[in-house]
């Protein structure tokens, strides 16, 4: 097996490319050995999902795109990172009970604690930021002929 397989996708800050980002990362995983429905994979999409939207919503129309990354490091921690060009970091919002968003952040801690991982915010060189979390592998990895995945 390979020390380190990743992929990348770069999609456009569109609602649409929420669900562009999830199918993408679902496939990346079934590519590396994950079964669909294994129950970290729903897990993994729901995170996706959040970071995306995150990254749609939040960046107040000053990031034209997102980038996901993916990585598997030694079969044993999956990575997976959502970066985007606007230099705000998140932050939980206060949620009043009629409320139906700012959560996101918490859901997505929550969610990667109850799997074993952590969740990071870091700031990039070009003054945006990635919302990163890290997971242990629970898979068998198959090997994949290419390391880079292109947009789906």
């Amino acid at each position: 097996m390979a020390d380190h397989q990743e992929a990348s996708v770069t999609l456009p800050s569109d609602p649409a490319s929420v669900s562009a980002a999830r199918n993408y990362v679902s496939g990346v995983l079934i590519e590396w050995g994950l079964p669909n429905d294994a129950e970290v994979a729903e897990t993994v999409r729901l995170i996706v999902s959040e970071l995306a939207t995150n990254a749609v919503q939040h960046t107040l129309g000053e990031s034209p795109t997102f980038t996901v990354d993916v990585a598997l490091d030694r079969d044993e921690l999956l990575r997976i990172g959502v970066t985007d060009s606007h230099p705000r970091f998140p932050k939980r919002l206060p949620a009043a009970l009629q409320q139906d968003n700012g959560r996101g952040i918490v859901i997505i801690r929550w969610l990667t604690a109850e799997c074993g991982g952590t969740m990071s915010v870091r700031p990039t060189r070009e003054g945006g930021k990635t919302v990163a979390i890290e997971l242990p592998w629970t898979a068998p990895v198959r090997k994949v002929t290419t390391a880079v995945r292109q947009e789906p």
